[in-house]
């Protein structure tokens, strides 16, 4: 009899087994393929940025190096090689796991798990052969898979999701992206960096709609430069694979249609919750009508030692929302009291410029009626941007207009996916946009944006604008 059964080994799944295993729990991991890591490590946020970084040298190479004196010729992508690189990031993290289970003395186990009783988890393996192990409590952390249209036929080949997009035979002539969120902008400035032709179809007025409508605006503004094409507000009403071409059509409010046609279309509407395959119900389980797996704040489900933590819950679909989600239930079962702060998990975009965001958005508090001041700085008047010649993007903060506390941060611009843990430190600590502008930031850094957006929410006294 395990202390801990935890099902899923992604990020959430396999964080959990960790603490709980440094907890002095008896802990057994359930992956249902043969590489432990789940989506994040194998298909999503690993090998994503790896290619990212990778399109980004060629792009760079292609468009800036001549300025700063550095000339090349014959250049050309490798896309084979660009691809056996991002394998080889991935093989480097997933052995990282493995690992950190031996470390633990954390048992895996491989094969489809699923429910035999509340106390009881079934192991099929790929043969058909099965065993079953019991736990005194449970952890489901089974993830998400991509989200399709009902009638999108996915053929993997023309008409593919964020899984084929990573492992191209060619550069796309022509890439159609349905889906202006995350996913889509990482992958189509992928291949848009190598000379593709990308064309956006998005259902709402702003890319990445969940985050503040400035980083939609400024990051188009970004992506048009490198020969993105975008349809805002249209609906896709259909999409059908004609051998060596795809065609897309799309409709907006007014029942104006558009066709565009490409070589290929990544289909990059969100993720769903994965739950296939769980026999939930013979644990007695609830899922809600979205497919998703009912919590309460502690994280139980409808049996209260049957825990779920990541994607197959409520929330964003964060790697890292579902670590800090897989410690909490660890240290829940351990008799602690741990606490998240859902406000307070940052969201990133890993285009260039880079996309990063915590807090309220000001669509948000206008919405709660909430008096704010908002202040701003653009990376054109920062001297590191200008020497580095990332010059696109700005950060923007938002304080209460009463108290001063920082109630939202929104940058766009280089290396904001790593300068967005000041402001989330600084959140946490319920810093004002006073206390930042008070601390003394490097010269020259691109963290001094965060500093001067801070100075002009407060009384807008930047230095440098």
């Amino acid at each position: 009899m395990y202390d801990v059964i935890v099902i899923g080994s992604g990020p959430g799944g396999y964080i959990a087994a960790i603490r709980a295993a440094q907890l002095g729990m008896k802990t057994a991991i359930i992956e249902k393929y043969s590489t432990l890591g789940g989506t994040c490590l194998n298909v999503g946020c690993i090998p994503s940025k790896a290619l990212l970084d990778s399109s980004e040298h060629y792009h760079n190479a292609a468009h800036t190096f001549k300025t700063h004196g550095i000339n090349l010729s014959n250049l050309k992508v490798d896309l084979k090689q660009m691809i056996a690189r991002k394998d080889d990031v991935v093989k480097q993290n997933v052995d990282g796991i493995q690992f950190l289970m031996k470390k633990n003395k954390i048992d895996v186990h491989h094969g489809m798990g699923s429910f035999v009783d509340k106390n009881t988890v079934k192991i099929t393996k790929e043969d058909g052969k099965f065993e079953e192990i019991q736990g005194k409590n449970i952890i489901i952390a089974t993830g998400s898979k991509p989200a399709s249209l009902p009638f999108i036929k996915l053929d993997k080949d023309r008409i593919i999701t964020s899984t084929e997009a990573l492992k191209m035979k060619e550069i796309p002539k022509h890439l159609i992206v349905i889906g202006g969120g995350v996913i889509g902008m990482e992958l189509g400035s992928v291949y848009g960096r190598m000379g593709a032709k990308v064309s956006v179809v998005e259902f709402m007025d702003s890319l990445i709609p969940s985050m503040d409508k400035t980083m939609g605006k400024e990051l188009q503004k970004s992506l048009k430069k490198l020969g993105f094409e975008f349809y805002l507000k249209y609906k896709v009403t259909s999409v059908e694979n004609k051998g060596k071409e795809v065609i897309v059509k799309a409709e907006n409010g007014k029942g104006e249609t558009i066709e565009i046609k490409g070589d290929y279309v990544l289909v990059s509407i969100g993720r769903k919750p994965y739950t296939d395959g769980l026999n939930a119900e013979a644990a007695g389980v609830k899922l809600n009508e979205r497919g998703q797996v009912e919590v309460n704040d502690h994280l139980q489900t409808s049996v209260p030692h049957i825990y779920a933590i990541g994607d197959v819950i409520k929330g964003a679909m964060l790697a890292h929302k579902a670590e800090e989600e897989g410690v909490f239930v660890a240290e829940t079962i351990a008799g602690q009291k741990p606490h998240i702060n859902y406000l307070l998990i940052p969201g990133v975009v890993y285009t260039w410029p880079e996309v990063a965001s915590v807090g309220y958005t000001e669509e948000q508090l206008k919405e709660k009626g909430k008096k704010y001041k908002a202040g701003k700085f653009p990376f054109m008047a920062s001297g590191r941007a200008r020497a580095s010649m990332d010059t696109d993007g700005l950060v923007k903060v938002l304080a209460d207009a009463e108290t001063d506390e920082i109630l939202g941060v929104h940058m766009i611009g280089p290396r904001t996916a790593d300068m967005i843990a000041e402001a989330v430190v600084a959140m946490e600590y319920r810093a004002s946009a006073e206390d930042i502008a008070r601390m003394s930031h490097a010269h020259p850094t691109y963290t001094e944006a965060f500093k001067e957006a801070c100075l002009a929410a407060t009384d807008n006294r930047a230095l440098h604008v």
